[in-house]
């Protein structure tokens, strides 16, 4: 049972400057130094202009276009060097009103040059090293006619000059690449490489083939080199082969093509059985790893041929170390996709990954009931090199081989949830990375409270209240912390020691306030739903977000941006003054704002009669002043106040939200 909203509220008495609640809520002198309402309310830019292509509610314009890239990849491995070497038709297609002079491409294998932008931006060179991409032929096809060109490589970008320019608005070219690396070590590998199982290695191949950057309506081409901070890239067609020793096993991105080529007989029927099974289904027991019968040819190689539609990457591994085993996932009408996992023999049981299979299929189907359906027929984890675990790419998973229990589900969780963001809503994680990290990790939460009636809840990891307390106090050091970057910063510039702090916490408890004490569940749900479909397949930037969620929940939150996104803003609300009147008047309490951060607050009036009333003060009431009044009802003594009762806001001090009655 999904539980969209878990928490049981008392009922809340909201407080509007109306005429009919006048009596209630009173404004007062301001009273904070450090708060001052021009600033928190100011007008705010979002810094993007409204136009055809990207509308002033947030959602895409009647005319918004993006370019495409599809992709034929016909690869070999080989494990003696380790290196890889390939041959990859790019079919592009410019959608723009803009002619292009030239085209660029993403070569991120140069990141592992000694010489790479990459390795001086960390400020130490890497434990190896590579030649990075090394592109033995290059040429470009348009109208029948192929050239060779030369491409002009700075550092994990290349520009390709055309001798005309490609038209707009459809033209076509393809791009033939013939190109070699070698395959990073596991040591310095970062996001791909290879490493050994006790078996066998197992080589986790992704960033494996040169890509188009993205040309886009806000910056023309978007050619921000690759420094380790992930990606932004074209959505396509991808169909492509790895050629291997047979003897091993392959997990690509999307669904294989051949499986009475690379299969037995015995693995198809029980692929076949998975497809039906809620309960796993061994394809490859643990003790099967190695056994000449689990593959159709004893020696040689053997061509696994994979393809994946409307998708902005594939990514790939290959051991011959892997268990291997899949159940249905039951999506929104009646549809169904499968759920595998890869392992090897040292990572099997009960608490560790004889359970991969069931967190991925649980998260991929709750994520799908509550945001957006998964749109691909396969969704795969693999046990991989720990060093290079952790990574996730459409419908594949590179995690741990020493993951476990609560880690492997937390994990599996989030890099299935980047199916979500920023594989179906394309953010530019190279720039915005607190988009698809903190979004994800935000709809993982909701995941931990529901996966097997809590099991795993409440979700308190790297990503999300570390320490394991209550994330409203866990975030205080963060945004009290005079050097933390502003969510909005560049990801690049963005220090490890504030990288999860940031990028993943900040930004997710962000979206949690949001829900759960600015719009409420019923306003926050439906506009972000509604944003995932607008924006699904297509390039949103930080301000269609912003624009979208105020349009779509019919809320000005130009403070709660400019708070909490552009700033790193404390927030200080405090009881302070409570003053009795007689019995025809109530009670005069004052609550102040004493930092710059506002939120909606709820304020908890204890009566001594055993009664209690909720108000709920809106981030209105400090839009003039730093304080406001409620007046409780007449014909009741307060007992006692209390400003957050249940403790979901992250004040940075909350000995002044309590008040309490002299005894007597």
């Amino acid at each position: 049972m999904q539980r969209i909203n878990r928490l049981s509220r008392p009922v809340i008495v909201p407080l509007y400057p109306f005429p009919v609640l006048a009596a209630f809520l009173v404004a007062a002198p301001a009273l904070a130094a450090d708060y001052q309402p021009r600033e928190t309310f100011a007008p705010r830019d979002m810094g993007q202009a409204v136009n055809v292509y990207r509308s002033g509610n947030g959602a895409p314009g009647p005319e918004y276009w993006q370019n495409r890239a599809d992709y034929r990849i016909q690869a070999t491995l080989d494990t003696k060097t380790p290196s890889l070497s390939a041959e990859e038709v790019i079919s592009y297609t410019n959608n723009s009103p803009d002619a292009l002079n030239e085209l660029w491409l993403q070569l991120d294998q140069n990141m592992y040059r000694p010489d790479s932008r990459g390795v001086y931006a960390a400020g130490k060179a890497d434990k190896g090293s590579s030649d990075g991409y090394v592109l033995d032929e290059v040429s470009v096809e348009r109208d029948g006619k192929t050239t060779p060109v030369t491409v002009q490589v700075s550092d994990t970008r290349g520009r390709i000059q055309l001798d005309k320019p490609l038209a707009p608005k459809g033209g076509k070219a393809r791009i033939h690449i013939r190109y070699h690396f070698t395959i990073p070590g596991e040591e310095w590998g970062g996001r791909m490489g290879w490493g050994n199982a006790k078996a066998g290695p197992i080589y986790s191949l992704a960033q494996w083939y040169p890509r188009m950057q993205v040309y886009d309506d806000i910056r023309g081409w978007d050619t921000l080199p690759f420094l380790a901070q992930e990606f932004y890239l074209e959505y396509g067609d991808f169909d492509y082969e790895i050629t291997v020793p047979s003897g091993m096993i392959v997990a690509g991105s999307g669904e294989l093509k051949n499986p009475d080529q690379v299969l037995t007989r015995e693995q198809r029927a029980r692929l076949d059985k998975a497809r039906t099974s809620d309960a796993t289904v061994a394809i490859i027991g643990p003790d099967e790893i190695g056994d000449a019968a689990t593959r159709p040819a004893t020696d040689g190689t053997l061509t696994w041929h994979f393809a994946m539609q409307h998708t902005r990457d594939v990514a790939l591994s290959i051991s011959a170390a892997f268990a291997w085993d899949a159940a249905r996932i039951n999506l929104p009408d009646r549809k169904s996709a499968l759920a595998m996992s890869f392992y090897p023999a040292e990572s099997q049981g009960r608490d560790r990954w004889g359970r991969s299979t069931e967190y991925l299929k649980d998260s991929v189907e709750r994520f799908s009931a509550r945001w957006y359906p998964y749109p691909w027929p396969v969704a795969v984890n693999v046990a991989g090199p720990d060093n290079i675990a952790g990574m996730e790419y459409p419908g594949l998973l590179f995690d741990g081989i020493s993951d476990e229990g609560k880690t492997l589900f937390w994990i599996t969780a989030h890099e299935i949830g980047h199916t979500w963001f920023p594989m179906i809503v394309g953010f530019d994680e190279r720039r915005d990375a607190w988009m698809d990290e903190g979004f994800n990790t935000f709809i993982d939460v909701y995941q931990s409270d529901d996966f097997n009636h809590g099991e795993y809840f409440p979700k308190r990891d790297s990503e999300y209240a570390p320490k394991g307390g209550n994330p409203a106090d866990e975030i205080i050091p963060v945004i009290a912390d005079p050097n933390a970057p502003a969510i909005l910063s560049r990801a690049d510039t963005i220090i490890e020691k504030y990288r999860h702090p940031i990028t993943y916490f900040k930004s997710a408890f962000g979206l949690v306030l949001l829900r759960e004490q600015i719009l409420g569940p019923d306003r926050f749900d439906p506009a972000f739903r509604d944003f995932i479909a607008a924006w699904a397949f297509k390039h949103p930037k930080p301000a269609d977000f912003f624009r979208f969620m105020e349009s779509a929940a019919g809320e000005d939150l130009s403070w709660w941006w400019r708070g909490w996104y552009d700033h790193n803003w404390s927030l200080d609300l405090a009881i302070d003054k409570v003053e009795p009147g007689d019995a025809t008047k109530g009670t005069v309490i004052t609550v102040a704002a004493k930092d710059k951060l506002v939120v909606p607050a709820t304020l908890r009036v204890d009566f001594t009669d055993g009664s209690h009333r909720d108000y709920r003060l809106p981030a209105e009431s400090f839009i003039r002043q730093a304080a406001t009044t409620v007046t409780t009802e007449a014909g009741k003594t307060v007992a006692d106040v209390v400003l957050d009762p249940d403790h979901k806001l992250p004040d940075e001090d909350r000995g002044n939200n309590v008040w309490k009655a002299a005894a007597k």
